[in-house]
């Protein structure tokens, strides 16, 4: 574990962070946590906390934070889809192979309405692409 502490803590929320400015405050090395702003994600917005004033090296930090949190994100939704497929062979397998009569009951409904849900969006995204590789959208 280093000994040298980050400059800033992002403490995340659902739609950004709440942004501290971290400090040792002695000799004892207790720590100084000083909350500077708050981020949202969303839009891109960075609050300064109070009447606090951002240096330009709180702005690149928490700028570079921003970034680096964005594409953590989409590369969390990617893996969750991958996942997603996963279970639903998975699904395919245990309803095939393990499946109670009365098992299969209680889910057939719902998974046959959500899979029905999600064919359909995905060939109408599928078809406006193909259409607007083609140039006809």
């Amino acid at each position: 574990m280093s000994t040298e502490l980050p400059p800033y803590f992002f403490r995340v929320r659902e739609n950004g962070a709440f942004v501290f400015r971290v400090t040792a405050a002695d000799r004892a090395r207790r720590i100084e946590m000083d909350q500077i702003a708050v981020v949202n994600t969303r839009n891109g917005e960075i609050k300064p906390n109070g009447d606090r004033e951002l240096t330009e090296a709180d702005m690149a930090a928490i700028r570079t934070w921003v970034d680096d949190r964005i594409e953590t994100l989409a590369y969390r939704d990617i893996d969750d889809i991958l996942r997603a497929v996963d279970t639903l062979n998975q699904t395919a397998h245990w309803a095939q192979s393990k499946a109670t009569d009365e098992q299969l009951d209680l889910v057939t409904d719902a998974m046959l309405l959500a899979m029905h849900d999600l064919r359909t969006v995905l060939v109408r995204k599928k078809a406006d692409r193909v259409l607007k590789s083609r140039g006809m959208a």
